[in-house]
């Protein structure tokens, strides 16, 4: 723990914020640059002593729950909250809010790409598609209940594995049960992954098989092939653009300009287009 910095930091940060962003009313004769101390304290639901003592370098080390009240009471930015459980000594947790609409900034970087692209949850739950990707892959917004999760259909619904070759299964399966592991590794409270652990170990023996070896990843850039109806077989590369929330990241499927694969992807813009439609 880094008192002075953290006591510094503290201050700092409260004379910056000002009551009405805060939704407190300025009051008359307030002479305070910023927010009072006992006004922090209790949008952080703490003593003002204790709170004083911090911003006075002469308190004892704040828990990671008060770091956390702290965080959102003096509204920091992500990086200004890792730095401050990082000052308290803590290690900061990740940045993880899963909801079922992706972050606009994110869908705003997805409209603007012309190759198919998706944003997907760490559970593997579709959260926005381009026109591309839905002709390459098929709209996966109409899904409900546990099957919104790629993962369960991949497990529970074998049907869906007939959008990649056969060689391939047993690598996306091993794939899809690493990133499922991180995500309960990351949020083993979070009710949403432990119903969809607890669903696939119940209805699949090849999913509880893999889960036992306790292998653990993310979703990573590689080379992948789809089998399109109107297009054929289809390689392209896997690109993963994460974001600030850890829930949700970008997936984008290029193809090398020129290539044969480039030259599918022109064909089903065109001729999936007109069916569509």
């Amino acid at each position: 723990m880094d008192r002075d910095a953290l006591a510094d930091f503290l201050r700092r940060r409260r004379s910056q914020l000002q009551p009405a962003q805060v939704g407190l009313s300025p009051g008359s004769r307030r002479r305070a640059v910023g927010l009072r101390r006992e006004e922090v304290a209790q949008l952080a639901h703490m003593s003002t002593d204790f709170y004083a003592r911090l911003e006075q370098a002469r308190g004892s080390r704040p828990s990671e729950q008060t770091v956390a009240a702290l965080a959102r009471a003096l509204r920091l930015t992500p990086h200004e909250r890792d730095h401050l459980y990082r000052l308290a000594g803590h290690n900061a947790p990740p940045l993880l809010y899963r909801t079922d609409h992706p972050s606009p900034g994110l869908l705003r970087v997805m409209q603007l790409i012309s190759s198919p692209a998706q944003i997907s949850s760490d559970i593997g739950v579709t959260l926005a598609q381009n026109r591309m990707a839905e002709l390459l892959i098929g709209s996966r917004s109409h899904y409900t209940g546990l099957e919104r999760s790629l993962i369960y259909r991949w497990f529970a619904r074998p049907e869906v594995r007939a959008l990649h070759p056969p060689d391939e299964h047993a690598m996306h399966s091993r794939g899809h049960v690493r990133m499922l592991r991180a995500a309960h590794s990351r949020a083993p409270e979070d009710p949403e992954v432990q119903e969809l652990v607890a669903a696939l170990l119940r209805e699949s023996g090849e999913f509880r098989d893999l889960w036992e070896l306790h292998e653990v990843g993310t979703r990573d850039g590689n080379i992948k092939r789809f089998i399109n109806p109107l297009a054929g077989t289809i390689t392209l590369d896997c690109q993963v653009l994460t974001s600030v929330n850890l829930s949700e990241s970008l997936v984008v499927f290029t193809a090398v300009p020129g290539s044969p694969d480039a030259e599918r992807l022109e064909l089903l813009a065109v001729v999936g287009g007109e069916a569509f439609a």
